[in-house]
């Protein structure tokens, strides 16, 4: 019989993961079954635990639950505890196991663009979940300053309080949208307000040599302002498809290639 794998969700119907799951098996010879799985807003747990007493072996958690996920694992990873969400589960002698691999998939996507992280200046606009699930993987592939931008300062702010002792390594500072101006090697959007219509205007004294939609397969004011520049740009499919990859490579212990999926 097959192993069983699910990404779990509120909504699902949008979810990627089965057909991306499936192409891995294929490209590496391996036969799974990957689902979707529609969990009540408030059925979270339950849903995840039927799922592993009947045998399940690996499961994706996308929105809303990544935190109750990460509350839910006996067992994290460094990056999961540092992104306080968890997107990959899997369970080990009895023991609920949680992964975050969002981060490495966004640094996946961009080493595939050959965009240079080393000793690289970056900013990341919002300072959400996103933001804080992908600082650590940045960091340990060689960003040196990252400035977190959000609307509420103050939020900013807090993120960096709370990562600065995580990745000592690096610089972090936070700054209002307000303040946006310098210069960086990449800018990454994390936030959903280029989506949502309500665009955001990156000022000309705001310089940046490539940009990053977090978000994927939409109309983009923050891409349509990064092509108007001539600047290299692309949207979040990289890291989807990357973040899909780390979780394969955790449960099956071989990692597809991110360039043959792309």
């Amino acid at each position: 019989m097959s192993k069983q794998f699910a990404v779990i969700g509120n909504p699902i119907e949008q979810s990627r993961s089965p057909e991306l799951h499936h192409a891995f098996a294929k490209k590496m010879g391996i036969t799974i079954e990957y689902h979707k799985r529609l969990a009540p807003l408030d059925g979270f747990l339950a849903s995840m635990q039927v799922f592993f007493a009947e045998g399940g072996v690996g499961m994706n958690v996308t929105v809303p639950f990544k935190e109750q996920a990460f509350a839910a694992c006996a067992q994290l990873t460094e990056r999961a505890k540092i992104a306080k969400a968890v997107n990959t589960l899997w369970m080990q002698d009895g023991v609920l196991h949680g992964d975050n691999t969002d981060g490495q998939g966004l640094v996946a996507a961009i080493q595939a663009l050959n965009w240079n992280l080393k000793n690289s200046r970056i900013l990341i606009l919002g300072a959400g979940g996103a933001t804080r699930g992908v600082i650590y993987p940045l960091v340990q592939a060689g960003a040196q300053h990252i400035v977190i931008a959000n609307r509420t300062l103050a939020r900013a702010e807090q993120l960096v309080a709370d990562l600065q002792h995580s990745v000592p390594s690096a610089q972090l500072s936070a700054i209002g949208l307000d303040q946006l101006s310098g210069e960086f090697d990449l800018i990454i959007n994390a936030t959903s307000a280029s989506l949502s219509g309500d665009a955001l205007i990156l000022p000309e004294s705001l310089q940046f040599k490539a940009a990053y939609e977090m978000a994927y397969g939409k109309a983009s004011s923050f891409l349509d302002q990064a092509q108007a520049r001539g600047v290299a740009n692309t949207d979040g499919f990289g890291m989807l498809v990357g973040q899909a990859i780390e979780a394969f490579y955790i449960w099956h212990g071989v990692r597809p290639e991110l360039k043959d999926f792309l």
